[in-house]
């Protein structure tokens, strides 16, 4: 692997499971679980002919992680400049600049870099909290940014998803469960119909704190599934036997 020039505060973790490396910072942003999560839960085609895009790519650890689940080329949308940089290092750090791209700019204007209905699989870990006049954000613009509607918001990014993807590409999305109403709701008026749910549990006994949904373009409606919720923590405190497998492998 490359050696890569780091900023100040930034440092290089590992996903353990699949050998990737990416360049993070507590100041600036730091994947979570959730990114985890939603490159585990995509399918994605295995052909090199194929196209992938993340939006929201943050530091582009969604694109880095599925990164080793296809041949196909997988563009990665962020419009913070800094996290921008930090996907493109990450990229070179693990040798994939000849198939992960990273695009810097708004998602809602991505045609100028890729064509309407020209794309296989769409995935987007988006702002989970709406930008009310009244609602508390982090000091820190860049992580203000990553966790509130303040550049995009719902609207625009199930829009965008669904005007890349070609006929039966597949949509993949993590958020927060209080939302999965108007996530259905958008996708259901963007072409896109739900097709698989999965509640995600911090430990046994409670509530969801995430939910992964896969849709399809164009698809028929009906046919929606539940899968199995997925529990991170057991009651002991540990990672569950799937959660640690998705971090650290079978080990």
């Amino acid at each position: 692997m490359t050696t890569p020039d780091l900023q100040a505060g930034e440092r290089i973790d590992q996903l353990y499971s699949q050998d990737i490396q990416i360049i993070q910072s507590p100041d600036v942003f730091a994947f979570s679980l959730d990114a985890v999560l939603l490159a585990d839960f995509a399918k994605l085609p295995a052909r090199q002919s194929s196209q992938i895009v993340d939006l929201c790519a943050g530091n582009g650890a969604v694109g880095l992680f599925m990164s080793s689940k296809t041949k196909g080329q997988i563009a990665e949308v962020e419009i913070q400049p800094r996290l921008a940089d930090m996907a493109r290092r990450s990229v070179a750090l693990n040798n994939l600049t000849g198939r992960v791209t990273v695009y810097e700019g708004d998602l809602a204007k991505i045609n100028q870099w890729i064509s309407k209905d020209s794309v296989d699989v769409v995935t987007c870990n988006p702002p989970y909290f709406a930008d009310l006049p009244d609602s508390q954000k982090n000091p820190n613009p860049y992580l203000a940014i990553a966790r509130h509607e303040i550049t995009t918001n719902l609207a625009t990014v199930v829009q965008t998803t669904s005007g890349l993807l070609k006929m039966n590409g597949k949509a993949y999305f993590v958020h927060r469960p209080d939302r999965l109403l108007q996530l259905l709701d958008l996708m259901t008026a963007n072409r896109l119909a739900p097709k698989r749910i999965r509640l995600v549990h911090p430990k046994p006994g409670k509530e969801a704190n995430m939910v992964l949904v896969e849709a399809i373009k164009d698809g028929k409606s009906g046919g929606l599934r539940f899968l199995d919720p997925l529990i991170v923590y057991d009651r002991q405190g540990e990672y569950s036997p799937e959660v640690k497998a998705l971090l650290y492998g079978n080990i």
